[in-house]
């Protein structure tokens, strides 16, 4: 088809679809929460233009490179930008993925499909690694795979290499006068969009090695992952409670599980921590996940007094003798008869007689 035969609509289609993937192109956030909305717009308007394309039969597989009108050629990109586009598609589980990373590789294939079909891939590196691709499928690597790591780092190298040469050839091409100017020379127009085809065929490429690689980090991942349940909302007591040793009562050792927390002797049992109180325990929940403390101050004190460890009384009363009955004579007896003991204990006694150290 020539260019005074190309629909006024199928090119407006085209400038709304490259200018808006060139916005996306130029704020690439993918976070962002307007990427998503813009990068399916513009997905959109690229599958109406294939779809347009076909309904005009723009291209025919009748026709030569040769017979391909100028203005047409940027149209043989439609499939590899939207290739590109899909593949930027975000997406929540690995299932999802998959998806995305087939519609993208179907995409790219329609693209070197068609300039195959119009010999540009004819005495070039990029006819035999079409052919390894179709030989090799989803195993394809640009680097064959099979060599050793001097190699494929040397074949990267080279992957490399040729691009950069093909994105100068293409940027020198842009500079040139002739393209730049409104009805310039056409051959350089001409030879700048096959550039920009090359580029994108070798682009192509590395995109499908890409893709391959994680389609197999995604065959390690489950197709159908088990979604979370839904559990009701937990009691501020039990969400602490849950992280804490095991509760106070039964205490023991192995061997003796229900017995005392402290021995006779104030021996500790069982190993516990000491805090100020519950409410200082329930404040620090949301700590790093060590176990946190067993038992509060009060709660210690109280174990203690259990095991009789504390002794009830005292204060100012306690130094004081309690007050004497005098009409109990049986206790004023016995006061006396105690009195008369210790004096007479004494008599036989001198202080000090059984100090061996006291030389005095």
């Amino acid at each position: 088809m020539s260019a005074t035969d190309e629909p006024q609509s199928l090119r407006a289609l085209h400038e709304a679809a490259d200018a808006k993937r060139q916005t996306l192109e130029s704020n690439p956030d993918a976070t962002s929460p307007a990427f998503a909305s813009d990068l399916d717009d513009c997905i959109a308007l690229y599958t109406r233009l294939i779809e347009q394309i076909s309904s005009v039969s723009l291209f025919s597989p009748n026709e030569t490179l040769e017979d391909i009108a100028t203005s047409s050629l940027p149209y043989l990109l439609v499939h590899y930008r939207l290739g590109d586009l899909i593949s930027r598609i975000p997406a929540r589980d690995p299932g999802a993925r998959k998806e995305v990373v087939g519609r993208s590789r179907g995409a790219y294939e329609s693209f070197l499909s068609v300039v195959d079909g119009y010999g540009l891939l004819l005495g070039t590196h990029s006819a035999k690694q079409l052919e390894r691709y179709r030989d090799e499928g989803e195993r394809f690597e640009v680097v064959a795979a099979g060599k050793d790591a001097t190699a494929r780092r040397n074949g990267k190298i080279e992957a490399f290499r040729a691009e950069k040469q093909l994105r100068e050839r293409l940027e020198f091409l842009k500079r040139e006068p002739g393209y730049v100017e409104q009805g310039g020379d056409e051959e350089l127009v001409r030879d700048a969009y096959l550039a920009e085809i090359a580029l994108a065929v070798h682009r192509t490429f590395q995109a499908l090695d890409g893709l391959n690689r994680e389609m197999e980090i995604l065959a390690l991942a489950p197709s159908h992952p088990v979604p979370s349940p839904t559990a009701p909302a937990a009691n501020p007591e039990d969400v602490f409670t849950a992280r804490l040793d095991a509760p106070l009562r039964p205490r023991g050792t192995l061997a003796n599980p229900s017995g005392p927390l402290l021995s006779q002797k104030g021996k500790p049992l069982q190993p516990f921590t000491l805090i100020g109180s519950r409410a200082e325990l329930a404040r620090g929940v949301f700590r790093p996940g060590h176990n946190l403390p067993t038992m509060s101050i009060d709660e210690y004190l109280e174990e203690e007094k259990r095991r009789g460890g504390i002794i009830e009384g005292g204060g100012e009363e306690s130094g004081r003798k309690p007050a004497v009955d005098e009409d109990d004579m049986e206790n004023a007896d016995r006061e006396t008869y105690k009195a008369r003991e210790w004096d007479e204990f004494k008599d036989h006694n001198r202080q000090g007689a059984g100090n061996t150290m006291n030389m005095g």
